[in-house]
């Protein structure tokens, strides 16, 4: 018996030892959400221009991109981004292997079941893309008469879905997924769809000098925000990006991002 007790006696010491060391590598360990780490990776999507996308070098670039990077200087806290693919980023997040979504990502009920969201810092409408020689318009598009193409996972298709698929508007095999609006811009301008919808300030990044037009937009601005996801354990990650996301809009250099990025 007592051999036993020894030899928990010690074990106990060695739990505490164990704990004591925890804190010397150099990051702080995230305890329910209630302390910060010294360095975060950043989820991005890596073709969303002007907001996150990833050049010809392998770097990420981008309107959320340069607003991370302000964020970190002035909190103190190192960052890297890695490009996820969107439909499968808030599982990635969840699974720890991404710290936050930071790219253009909608609060959407939906999504909030997932994570948490910092406040909005930007608003959107969806634009609709055809071909220049095309008589589609923005009413055929509404009455489900084309084929389109959406990015899978985005807001775009969700409101496909919602408002022309389950109100019987649209046939199911009309909506065409991708893995990104490239791919449907490309598709679209061989005549695989019809239309593409996309966010729309992106979406016409992606058709600039292509034979494509903008036929309309469906209005959503009221309803679709752009919040930095975050798991629902890190509540001092979520205050931290609050307040960050807040003193960037009070700063001077928020205007010039939108300058940079023509977002102005």
């Amino acid at each position: 018996m007592r051999t036993q007790g020894i030899l928990t006696l010690l074990a106990c010491m060695v739990a505490v030892l164990a704990v004591a060391g925890a804190g010397c590598t150099g990051t702080t360990e995230q305890t329910g959400g209630a302390e910060l780490k010294d360095s975060y990776i950043v989820g991005i999507d890596g073709a969303y221009p002007p907001y996150s996308y990833v050049d010809k070098d392998g770097n990420a670039q981008g309107f959320d991109v340069d607003s991370m990077k302000w964020i970190a200087e002035k909190k103190g806290i190192k960052v890297t981004f890695q490009a996820v693919d969107w439909d499968a980023i808030i599982p990635t997040l969840q699974a720890g292997k991404i710290d936050m979504v930071y790219a253009g990502m909608s609060i959407t009920p939906e999504r909030q079941e997932a994570v948490n969201f910092t406040n909005p810092y930007w608003s959107i409408n969806q634009d609709v893309a055809a071909r220049e020689d095309s008589n589609v318009t923005l009413d055929d598009v509404l009455a489900g008469k084309v084929v389109i193409g959406a990015q899978r996972g985005c807001t775009a298709a969700i409101w496909i879905e919602e408002n022309l698929i389950e109100t019987g508007k649209l046939p199911k095999d009309n909506l065409k997924y991708y893995p990104d609006t490239v791919a449907a811009v490309s598709d679209l301008e061989i005549g695989r769809v019809d239309a593409v919808m996309y966010d729309d300030v992106s979406l016409q990044d992606i058709i600039r000098g292509k034979a494509l037009k903008t036929i309309g937009s469906v209005e959503t601005q009221e309803q679709e925000q752009f919040g930095v996801a975050i798991r629902k354990e890190d509540t001092a990650l979520l205050a931290l990006m609050n307040e960050g996301i807040a003193e960037l809009q009070a700063d001077p250099y928020w205007e010039e991002l939108k300058v940079k990025h023509n977002l102005s």
